[in-house]
């Protein structure tokens, strides 16, 4: 069963208000997921490049990056980026273009693994309620406009305090919502914003937050994981 995970890295800076992206990889290491979908995985300024360095990803982690191209030295699109183990293929990615105050956006990617394929989407969700609803309603919109349907998981940092209104009510119609802890602020977790949800043909068999010593000073956000089984 293949085990998926998401984490807002917040720039590699942790608790100490240190970058040190190696803490990244000891932590994605610790995760051992198959899929992993990262927030605010580029710098903030100037050339906004990945905040762990490509040939840190390829040379010290068993993960690359799903090729979106859009920057050059980013893995991702507005900070949001996928990484998959080799025994995952990439079939198919593009950026999503979400409404937004300031840049927001999310990430889809097609894979097989194991025999079966999925579409997963990785997404950084407004401050504002307003704009989470309206990034929501597109995400979905995009979804359902693809050439073809799979079996979809949804993760990431969707910045709701609310479990049952909001951005959640409007997946919620769509999607199961993982039973996940609090994942923010890593050293005194209180916040569900961290979130894993998943639609036809795919249940959860078990999920968590990651809350190893490394974890709680690599970043303000903790690790969520869900381990899923892929219906036929």
């Amino acid at each position: 069963m293949p085990l998926v995970a998401s984490y807002n890295i917040r720039k590699a800076i942790g608790s100490d208000r240190r970058r040190r992206p190696e803490r990244i990889l000891e932590v994605l290491a610790e995760l051992d997921a198959d899929i992993i979908a990262l927030q605010e995985a580029d710098r903030r300024f100037g050339a906004r490049q990945s905040a762990i360095p490509p040939h840190m990803l390829s040379e010290h982690s068993d993960y690359r990056p799903v090729p979106f191209d859009i920057r050059a030295g980013s893995i991702g699109w507005h900070g949001n980026a996928l990484l998959v183990r080799d025994t995952v293929t990439i079939l198919r990615h593009m950026p999503l273009v979400l409404p937004a105050l300031e840049p927001r956006g999310a990430v889809l990617a097609d894979l097989r693994i194991g025999g079966h394929e999925l579409r997963v989407v990785g997404m950084h969700l407004d401050l504002s309620g307003l704009w989470r609803r309206r990034q929501a309603r597109a995400i979905l919109s995009h979804i359902e406009q693809q050439p073809t349907k799979l079996p979809t998981i949804l993760m990431g940092d969707l910045n709701e305090w609310t479990a049952s209104s909001g951005c959640l009510h409007d997946f919620a119609a769509h999607y199961k919502i993982a039973h996940i802890g609090p994942s923010f602020h890593a050293r005194r977790p209180i916040a569900r914003l961290d979130r894993i949800l998943t639609g036809d043909g795919i249940s959860v068999e078990e999920a968590g937050v990651h809350r190893s010593l490394i974890a709680q000073t690599a970043s303000d956000h903790l690790p969520v994981w869900a381990r899923v089984h892929l219906h036929r």
